[in-house]
Parts: structure tokens; sequence; C-alpha cells
């Protein structure tokens, strides 16, 4: 097991009704004016904003708000709410919704206290040291944003998306009420439970020796997922389902199941580059992507993919032919991907094999000459994995 450290001081608020809170929340952490943030208007059309409202006037806190954010997060947004923050002097951030918000969210913590370009911090030439407190209503169980330390945006000019991770702007508190995801359409609640499984293979993919403890733990974790979301894919409205699916976005992606290893996020550079090109869900250009790369890294490490088939899919085993065991696994797990109705080839989303070439010159953009640590790729590697994704 590797050294590391674990750092998660994000309060969440579980269960039913718990949006009520907010309010209370905000006034224990001495928030005066609040920026609520959001997307596209579905939290007017249920109620909620309404319900977040009236918690915030009760505790007598004023508010602002911003809704517009899409999937993959623009820029442009950003730095409209990083205006209005500074304008209105916002101590606080709320962010109501999935990981799009959220993110957006932190890169809007991130500028309001900096006099240059947000975008500096995200092209690396400094350092975050301070941001604004964000807090978070979740909606959508996917990103795990509501207790991560990452965001991801995507700059409009040149299309590039990238990610910073700094536990300055990590939520300072999560409410998380399963119920506030019963109206989720199926397509967006199956891209997130992709994503989240997504998140944790990342970590489960390593080089690291003697890690059984957390193997343990990202297994059972991934199982409970699949377990649930054939639950939920039927029975939208089945709380204790939706309510596994809810924490277990939570955990993939707040470091718990990362501890002692190295992880990899090749899979993660790969896919941001389709959802850049071609706006495609996160979620479901990773479900393009992660067989596609686990096909092309199996005999990096067949025995991990052997375990992996075993412990999450339950294939029998067979010594004499780990191989083919392994193999066993990842078409177990892409086939899950299409039984919850998510793509699995550059076809399934409208991607081009021709832009492949266009792919690869922006990822080695945002990643150098090369990414990955449970296999280190080149971009020979990456194009390679770009094509297995088209069959």
């Amino acid at each position: 097991m590797e050294n590391f450290l674990f750092h998660s001081p994000t309060k969440f608020i579980f269960g039913k009704d718990t949006e009520n809170q907010v309010g209370e929340l905000l006034k224990s952490y001495n928030a005066k004016k609040v920026l609520i943030h959001y997307g596209t208007g579905s939290i007017k059309r249920s109620g909620l904003f309404d319900r977040v409202v009236e918690s915030l006037t009760k505790s007598e806190i004023e508010y602002v708000e911003l809704g517009g954010v899409v999937p993959n997060p623009r820029d442009t947004l950003v730095y409209e709410g990083i205006e209005i923050c500074k304008k209105e002097n916002v101590d606080f951030i709320l962010a109501v919704g999935g990981g799009s918000s959220i993110d957006s969210a932190k890169a809007i913590a991130a500028g309001a206290l900096y006099e240059g370009d947000f975008w500096d911090f995200w092209d690396r030439k400094l350092e975050l040291k301070v941001a604004l407190k964000v807090g978070v209503i979740l909606t959508i169980p996917a990103a795990g944003s509501e207790g991560s330390n990452s965001s991801v945006i995507t700059k409009t000019e040149g299309m590039l998306k990238r990610g910073l991770n700094s536990d300055v702007y990590r939520p300072t508190f999560a409410i998380i009420n399963p119920e506030l995801t019963y109206t989720l359409p199926a397509y967006q609640t199956a891209a997130g439970i992709v994503d989240m499984m997504s998140h944790i293979l990342e970590r489960y993919l390593t080089k690291s020796k003697n890690v059984i403890l957390v193997d343990r733990l990202a297994e059972s974790t991934l199982v409970s997922i699949i377990e649930a979301a054939r639950v939920v894919m039927k029975e939208p409205t089945n709380y204790e389902a939706r309510a596994t699916i809810c924490w277990a976005s939570t955990i993939a992606h707040n470091g718990f199941l990362g501890v002692g290893r190295i992880s990899d996020w090749a899979t993660h550079r790969l896919e941001h580059e389709l959802s850049a090109l071609y706006d495609v869900t996160h979620g479901a250009g990773l479900a393009v992507m992660f067989p596609a790369y686990m096909r092309y890294t199996i005999m990096e490490d067949i025995q991990r993919y052997r375990r992996f088939a075993i412990k999450v899919f339950n294939i029998k085993d067979n010594k004499r032919k780990p191989l083919k065991v392994a193999q066993a696994g990842i078409n177990a797990l892409e086939e899950f991907f299409k039984e919850i109705n998510m793509p699995t080839s550059f076809k399934d989303i409208e991607a081009k094999e021709e832009d492949i070439p266009k792919l690869v010159e922006k990822l080695q953009i945002n990643v150098g000459e090369r990414f990955g640590n449970f296999k280190s790729l080149t971009m020979e590697d990456a194009e390679n994995i770009y094509h297995i994704a088209c069959k």
C-alpha cells in the first residue's frame, strides 16, 4: 500500500426532505448572500427552487441566481457567475443540480476572489489558494463532485476541456435527498451510473501492490451499483435503490476508494476529447471508452482484470486460462452498459473514425506526450484505443 493523505471535510446531510435544511446550514456558516447556481430550469419546474428560496428566506439569507449550466459546463457561464458574485458581494455559492452545476460553481468560486482570468488556474499558470465557499443540493448522482476536489470546465475557444483538483473549493456541505432523483430521465440515470463506476475503475486499475482492502471496497461498491441500477431502471421511485446510487456516487469520487494506490485516469482523458468535440454526455462517452481501454491494456495485468471479472461479475474462474476469464469480465461490463441503454461504440454517439487524428491532437495539447499510470500511453496508443472504440 502506498503512503496517502485522505482529506474529505465535506459535511453530508443525507435523506428525505433534507433540502429544507439548507437555510439553517448556510446560516451556520455565516452566509449573508448566496448565488444559487443551477442548470436549465428543471429545479423550478419541480418546485425544488421554491423550497430552497423558502428555506433561505426563513434564515434571512439573501440570494441571486444564475441558471443555464449545460453538460460539459462552459467557461462563458463561469465568467458571468464571477461577475455577478463581485457585483452583488456574494459570499457563498449554492450549486443545485448535478456534476456540471457543481463544477461550474467551483470555478465561479475560484474566480470570484481573483482579479485575473479564472482559466489561469485550469491552465496551471497559478495555484488556487482562496475561493468562495460552495454548498451543494444534489439532484443528479454521477460525477461525485458533491464530495470531490475536482472541477472540469470546457473553454469554448478551441473547445478545450480541462480539470483542476483543489481542496480550496471542495464543497463545505452536500445535501443528498434520493427522492430528488426520482424524475431523472432514464438516460441521465444510466449515464450517471457509468460515470460513478468509471471513477472507481480509474482507481481500481493500478500497479500498486498489497491494496486488497481497498480492492474489496471498490469491488463491493461496483456490485452494489450494478444491483441497484437494475432496480432503478425498472422502478425509478425505489427509494432504497436510489439511495444506494446516490451514496455510491459520492464515495466513488471523494478519494475514499483511491487511498494507498496510484490511480490511472487515462480513460477520462480519452473521453474528455470525445465530449469536447461532440458534446456527448460524459457518462455516455465513458461507456464507449472504458471497454476499449480495458481491451487494449488487458495484457498489462491479466490477473487484475481476472479478479475484476470474478469479483464484480461473478465470472467462473479458470486458472489455466486467466486471459479468457479477464476478457469475459470486460465483455460483461460492456453488456451491462448495453443493458442500461448506454452507447458502447463511436457509431452509437455519432462520433467519426476520421476525426481520430483531431481527437489525438487535442489530447496531446492537454496531456503532453504520455498519460496514464496503469499503462503509460503514447499518442499512438491513444489512437489505437480510439480505433478499438469504433468497432
